[in-house]
């Protein structure tokens, strides 16, 4: 009894695992197709392929998403899919899916909300701001941050865990924001869009549990590439 139960967890975690590994190796290949396939030159590819180091992606794996993003093997379509919608207890959230089928991933997603309630396009968006996020970790830990965002662009920053902070801003000067940081000696681990609600909700622990819960669901579909929520 006791050895099923840990093979079950073995393969729950190794299953977990390779979609860690999937949606890291979809984010290669859309950041090499929206740009250049040299990382030195693509903030954002640079930050995708840093991600999937950390995560012990095989070189290969990473090298091959990057062919498949030039056009340099064979043709893969992602496409960006947006659902929009309500948790349990009313949460806003905001879900992006890359997937290479529309219609599969329409009829996963809209399984998935059977504890929510899934909106129309435009319906919760409205309730956050989208704006460029760059994550990235100085070893010199420069203590002014305030003044490095104004250096290279950024309207807002945040501290981050150790050495490392997120810079916010205007999503039209993303790229040139991580540019700045990097040539300033930055190691930048994300440069994306993101969804920052305006309004947040704080909920008791058992509630919150259970909106967590959900979009764990939610986060464990292989198509799903990003969630936003309004939840503290």
């Amino acid at each position: 009894m006791g050895t099923s139960w840990k093979q079950a967890g073995k393969a729950e975690n190794a299953a977990k695992r390779g979609a860690v590994i999937s949606k890291l190796v979809k984010e290669i290949i859309v950041a090499t197709k929206m740009g250049d396939p040299d990382p030195a030159n693509n903030a954002r590819l640079r930050a995708a392929v840093e991600a999937a180091k950390k995560q012990s992606v095989p070189r290969d794996n990473i090298e091959r998403a990057i062919k498949k993003g030039a056009g340099l093997l064979e043709p893969v379509n992602y496409d960006l899919v947006t659902f929009e919608g309500f948790t349990p207890h009313k949460v806003p959230c905001i879900v992006e899916c890359l997937t290479d089928n529309r219609n599969r991933t329409s009829a996963d997603i809209r399984g998935l909300f059977n504890k929510g309630s899934l909106g129309a396009s435009g319906s919760v968006n409205y309730l956050f701001n989208h704006i460029g996020m760059v994550e990235a970790s100085n070893p010199d830990n420069p203590q002014d941050l305030e003044d490095i965002a104004i250096e290279v662009g950024a309207q807002e920053v945040e501290k981050g865990e150790g050495n490392s902070a997120r810079f916010m801003c205007d999503k039209t000067d993303l790229m040139a924001v991580t540019k700045a940081l990097a040539d300033k000696g930055w190691q930048v681990s994300a440069s994306e869009f993101i969804w920052v609600a305006k309004d947040p909700i704080d909920l008791p622990d058992g509630i919150k549990k259970e909106v967590t819960d959900f979009l764990n669901d939610i986060d464990d579909n292989d198509d799903v590439h990003r969630i936003f929520t309004a939840l503290k």
